[in-house]
């Protein structure tokens, strides 16, 4: 009796040290996302200034060529997760990005960050040409966007062309239903969005003007406008990376204090049996004694007789 209890006091102390590491693991998920979605944000109204300046040149330089012909290369960044606790989140992102690839009829090159991610995507046949480290901090988001467009640029020259259609999957926020996986293409631009830029009025008092040539500021801002496009993307599935890893640590401390519960009821009961047998011993022992002390008691009284 006494080694059960011991037993399910060392099972009580495991869970109970589980359940402070599933705590802090919870806490350290809402303490995480905090910033990431500040940068999130930010990095919106950066987007929006980036805009007005292709309104801005579009408005003066007339409308872009369009081109009809299919981009030479395409280009999908898929952004994930480095670390695990977070559920099915990459390989549900995997599984749609494969769904999205499925009927594509140009080969595209996918580049991968996070460890988690990229193990995914092999598991749905899509091997990353290169993997990125996710940003550890707010101030590694923009350092993972800039060596993001830098690659891109590279891409550009070891294939000797401009004509590079690029694209983003990623995890975004859908209100109350959660987070959704989420394929958007970055280049080239949308048509609605230049069609919206350029018969879009310019209201101000003076027209804009630029002194850089024409060219030189539209690629300029086309960098920007990826740069941008890809520091949001890498917010957004850091927020939605802890956002699922908060959700699952909430299941596993429901689980275990659930599991505590039941134990702590078990030693109680275990301990009541224990209490219960040692009364019964005590009880038995008094009887015995009592009997013996009755026994002897009479022994004298048959033999006078």
């Amino acid at each position: 009796m006494a080694q059960t209890l011991e037993v399910l006091s060392r099972r009580t102390a495991s869970m109970e040290g589980i359940r402070s590491i599933v705590h802090t693991m919870k806490t350290l998920s809402v303490i995480n996302s905090a910033p990431y979605e500040h940068a999130a944000r930010a990095i919106e109204s950066y987007h929006e200034t980036i805009l007005l300046g292709l309104h801005a040149l579009l408005s003066q330089i007339g409308p872009l060529e369009s081109s009809s012909s299919a981009a030479r290369t395409k280009v999908l960044i898929v952004f994930g997760s480095d670390h695990g606790l977070c559920g099915s989140y990459n390989e549900v992102l995997a599984s749609h990005v494969a769904e999205q690839l499925v009927d594509a009829s140009q080969q595209t090159i996918v580049l991968c960050v996070g460890a988690q991610m990229a193990d995914a995507l092999r598991d749905q046949r899509l091997a990353p040409e290169t993997t990125f480290f996710p940003p550890a901090s707010v101030d590694g988001i923009g350092r993972l966007a800039n060596l993001l467009t830098r690659h891109l640029d590279d891409m550009r020259r070891d294939h000797g062309t401009d004509d590079v259609a690029v694209s983003l999957a990623y995890f975004t926020r859908d209100g109350n239903k959660g987070q959704r996986p989420e394929v958007i293409a970055l280049l080239p631009l949308d048509r609605d969005l230049v069609q919206e830029l350029q018969t879009k009025p310019w209201v101000s008092r003076s027209l804009p003007a630029f002194s850089m040539p024409p060219t030189t500021l539209f690629q300029a801002l086309i960098r920007n406008h990826l740069f941008a496009s890809m520091f949001r993307a890498a917010a957004e599935a850091l927020v939605t990376e802890n956002a699922a890893r908060l959700a699952l640590m909430s299941q596993a401390e429901q689980s275990v204090d659930d599991r505590l519960d039941a134990l702590m009821s078990e030693t109680r009961s275990m301990r009541q049996s224990e209490i219960t047998t040692e009364l019964l011993d005590v009880i038995i022992g008094f009887e015995a004694l009592k009997k013996n002390r009755h026994s002897k008691t009479a022994l004298p009284k048959k033999e006078s007789n």
